[in-house]
């Protein structure tokens, strides 16, 4: 059964498409006419002009007949034109659009080639050399030369414009289309079968502990909480469906003629389900320890799954008992009335600019620069690092610098344990009264801990008994000192080292620790005094302990401080990552529209052209505004001079121009792959993601080609600063003829707002209303009143095209002043006589929708399902 005869056609829910169709104009070459002024100041930026440049160019080019003959020739005004370009005081000293637009493009090449021919010789001469640094600047300017006569011999040999039809596509839902046979149940007589229908959801919660253990005997317990909920519907019946639907039509008016075929094939397979899953999962963490080393974790979960399933049964029954019978299942298709209009047509501008989301790209880079800072941590101090060496605040050895270990503390931030200052000497004394015989005298010390004797030295008094024996002194254990032994008088010591051997020069006691004695003997002597300086020094346990202090210090706080950098990090790739991947689709497209606006403007207003100048900007600044947020024009006062704001102002001819010059919501781009970029920035390029495939094929863009679409009745202007450089610049005659041409041929055929396309036969033209007139018409430049079959329907005020486009070129569109009656109209004016007696004269008021161009029909697949009960299989499609 067909169900879309009887369905209405339902206007209210048409889907329209915009689109357009871009058709290139063929002009023949203009030579060496003045033009392309946009084109030849690209390729002279291209250049990269260097002081001397243009002389050398010129040494290279020497006897310019006898090499090149006359196509080589570079006049003296197009050299003084370039060597402008190579380093002016300031920029705007720079020859203007207009003037470029005059070099020969001819003269322009000869010179690109001269150039690339002493580049290609410096280039030699510094590869001889081996300077890396030299080779790669020489590279490079030779590179941007050969890419600007590339881009020049391209730019002047394609013509930049073209023609813009503006389309739309119409899509209106017609009607109900049974389809395929996509299942069914056979039934016997009398059989009775069931058709099951199951819905089910299912609930599953983890609970999960976590205990960790270190060491450091620091225990910390995590408990993670996760929840799933999932929940699923589906029916048991599945088929598939192929159907195949060929249209062809053709039509054609006095101006726009054509044939459209259109096919339209489907093969899918389609299994009615649903599913819906929820998951919620959340993670508390009850401790987190700033540092672990070893660990010894225990893992309890303990896991619920409750579940429902719903089951429905429908019962098939044959009732007759003689005949089988078979229940088939159809899809349902949607038929839609699909029309393609034409409303407009527009002059067209090609330009090609580098790097269209390279302030996009940014971001990215930006992304990458965090990616690369994370990783493990790495500790690379080692232990012979800390020393007590000075250093500056380079590292670099400086006597009048700070200890090497307080340099490494300060860039951690960390206080460290300073070096242990030189231990005090102790100062045992000892004295006595002796009996002029053999006497023993101890003297007794601590070794603080961490030290160790260095040296022992003797400050003593030791007074002569009154006998006449020989008096004797001596401290056990150590080097026995000749004059000490066999006295005749007092002995004073002052300051003597004590030596254990003095053949070996190791001190007396040296390396000693602990609690120390010290045993003089004396003979023949009486009230003596002894007095010990004990020299101590660190011991190396003590240094190597300090040396482990101060490390694990540094290293404690190098992990802290790499810990906390990789959460900010991590925190801000996150954040950027947001900002990045949750950006609605219109919000993304108006950015790409804002940034080939800006390259357009770089492109076309060069190097010299800034947003914001750079001595601007710096008078806000110093006008304390707020920059940051975008909101420095908000005070009450900026402050600038008027030098400054003729800085501000310098452009904005230019700016307002071309913003209004070209149909922007109408701009036309062709992204390039990003092998037109820098090769060192490919792999960077190739890597770039983003969720929304246009936003990436944006991103990853090395060049595009712009195709500015020029506003209705900007053509001529356009075309004059395009190619001459100023609105009243001369420019090749191809060029602005043709521009003229598609003014016209736009005003004819598409007038008004919105415009329609005129022709013989009304029925091609949607919503517009036609008439004809019978009687000759004479051309007045006053008010003329034409007799027509019925004037029914036609608006005041509006135009209406008279006659038809053919080879006498006398159509034209004039606006309805007044409606008389049902049989009259009145037209401003009439330019060209008609002749209705001849013919009869169409009359035609544009409608809303345009040109129809092609009309067909067209099938969609829909979730609904039609059933049918039948035993013919031959009824089956």
């Amino acid at each position: 059964m067909d169900v879309a005869e009887s369905a209405p056609v339902l206007d209210n829910s048409a889907r329209e498409i915009l689109k357009g169709t871009l058709v290139s104009v063929h002009v023949p070459a203009a030579g060496d006419e003045p033009g392309g002024g946009i084109v030849k100041l690209g390729a002279i930026r291209q250049l990269a002009l260097a002081r001397g440049d243009t002389d050398d160019a010129l040494d290279r080019l020497g006897n310019i007949e006898q090499r090149y003959g006359d196509t080589a020739h570079v006049s003296t005004e197009t050299l003084e034109l370039l060597k402008a370009f190579e380093d002016p005081l300031v920029p705007s000293l720079r020859p203007d659009l207009t003037a470029i637009s005059r070099i020969p493009a001819r003269e322009l090449a000869a010179f690109a080639e001269a150039l690339i021919e002493k580049r290609t010789e410096h280039m030699r001469g510094v590869k001889a050399a081996d300077s890396p640094i030299e080779i790669g600047r020489s590279a490079q300017a030779l590179n941007a030369a050969a890419i600007a006569l590339r881009a020049l011999t391209t730019g002047t040999a394609t013509p930049p414009i073209g023609m813009l039809n503006l389309e739309r596509i119409e899509m209106v839902p017609v009607g109900i289309q049974r389809g395929e046979l996509v299942s069914t149940i056979p039934l016997a007589p009398g059989e009775e079968t069931a058709v099951t229908y199951k819905e089910w959801s299912v609930t599953s919660k983890e609970f999960t502990t976590i205990v960790t253990d270190s060491l450091e005997e620091i225990s910390e317990t995590g408990v993670t909480d996760n929840t799933d909920l999932s929940q699923s519907t589906s029916s048991q019946s599945q088929h598939s469906n192929q159907f195949n639907i060929t249209g062809t039509v053709q039509g054609g008016i006095p101006i726009i003629s054509g044939s459209s075929t259109t096919g339209f094939t489907a093969q899918g397979s389609n299994s009615v389900s649903a599913s819906e899953s929820i998951k919620h999962a959340r993670t508390t963490t009850m401790k987190a320890s700033a540092r672990s080393r070893r660990e010894h974790k225990v893992t309890v979960s303990t896991t619920t799954e409750t579940g429902t399933s719903q089951t429905s049964t429908r019962m098939l029954k044959n009732t007759n008992n003689v005949n089988p019978i078979r229940i088939d299942y159809f899809s349902l298709m949607r038929k839609w009335r699909v029309r393609l209009y034409r409303y407009g047509l527009r002059l067209t501008y090609d330009i090609v600019v580098p790097e269209p989301g390279s302030a996009m790209r940014r971001a990215y880079a930006k992304l990458e620069l965090l990616r690369a800072q994370q990783g493990p941590f790495t500790f690379n101090v080692k232990r012979s690092d800390i020393t007590t060496d000075r250093v500056n605040q380079d590292g670099n050895p400086d006597p009048n610098g700070i200890p090497k270990y307080q340099w490494l503390a300060e860039r951690q931030g960390v206080s460290v344990k300073a070096y242990p200052a030189e231990p005090t000497p102790l100062t045992p004394t000892a004295r006595d009264s002796t009996n002029g015989g053999w006497w023993f005298l101890d003297s007794e010390f601590d070794v603080p801990g961490g030290t160790r004797i260095r040296e022992i030295r003797l400050d003593a008094q030791i007074g002569k008994d009154d006998s006449d024996d020989k008096m004797n002194f001596d401290v056990i254990g150590s080097y026995i000192e000749p004059g000490w032994q066999r006295r005749t008088e007092a002995l004073i010591i002052r300051d003597h080292k004590i030596m254990s051997v003095v053949a070996s020069g190791v001190p007396f006691m040296q390396g000693y620790t602990g609690h120390q004695k010290v045993t003089f003997f004396f003979h023949h002597s009486e009230q003596v005094l002894c007095r010990l300086t004990v020299h101590l020094e660190l011991t190396p346990e003590a240094i190597e302990q300090w040396l482990t202090d101060v490390w694990n210090a540094l290293y404690d706080a190098a992990q802290t401080k790499h810990f906390a950098q990789q959460q900010e990090i991590a925190a801000s790739i996150a954040a950027i990552e947001e900002k990045l991947a949750n950006v609605d689709t219109l919000t993304l497209r108006r950015e790409e529209s804002d940034e080939i606006m800006k390259c357009v403007l770089k492109f076309i207003l060069g190097t010299d052209f800034d947003f914001m100048p750079a001595n601007v900007l710096a008078a806000f600044v110093a006008a304390n505004v707020d920059l940051q947020h975008g909101i420095g024009f908000d005070q009450p006062s900026l402050g600038l001079t008027p030098e400054q704001w003729t800085l501000v102002r310098q452009h904005e001819d230019v700016i307002r121009f071309i913003n209004q010059a070209i149909e922007w919501e109408n701009v036309v781009t062709f992204l390039y792959s990003y092998f037109w970029d820098v090769p060192p920035s490919w792999p960077f390029i190739r890597q770039l993601r983003h969720p929304d495939p246009t936003r990436q094929a944006f991103l990853r863009a090395g060049s595009a080609r712009v195709v500015l679409t020029v506003r209705k009745g900007w053509e001529e202007r356009w075309m004059r600063y395009a190619e001459g450089g100023s609105i009243g610049a001369p420019i090749p005659a191809p060029y602005l003829s043709i521009a003229r041409e598609i003014a016209a041929y736009d005003d004819r055929n598409y007038p008004g707002i919105p415009p329609a396309n005129p022709g013989r036969a009304a029925v091609h033209l949607q919503d517009a209303v036609f008439t004809t007139s019978t009687v000759d018409i004479a051309p007045s430049s006053n008010p003329v009143t034409i007799k027509v079959a019925d004037s029914s329907g036609f608006v005041v005020d509006l135009p209406v095209i008279i006659d038809v486009e053919d080879e006498r070129h006398i159509q034209e569109a004039q606006t309805v002043i007044a409606i008389p009656n049902t049989t009259n109209i009145t037209v401003a004016k009439v330019m060209f006589a008609h002749r209705g007696t001849e013919a009869p004269v169409p009359i035609l008021q544009p409608g809303e929708k345009g040109a129809l161009i092609a009309e067909w029909n067209e099938y969609t697949p829909t979730s609904g399902t039609d059933i049918a009960v039948t035993s013919n299989l031959a009824t089956i499609s």
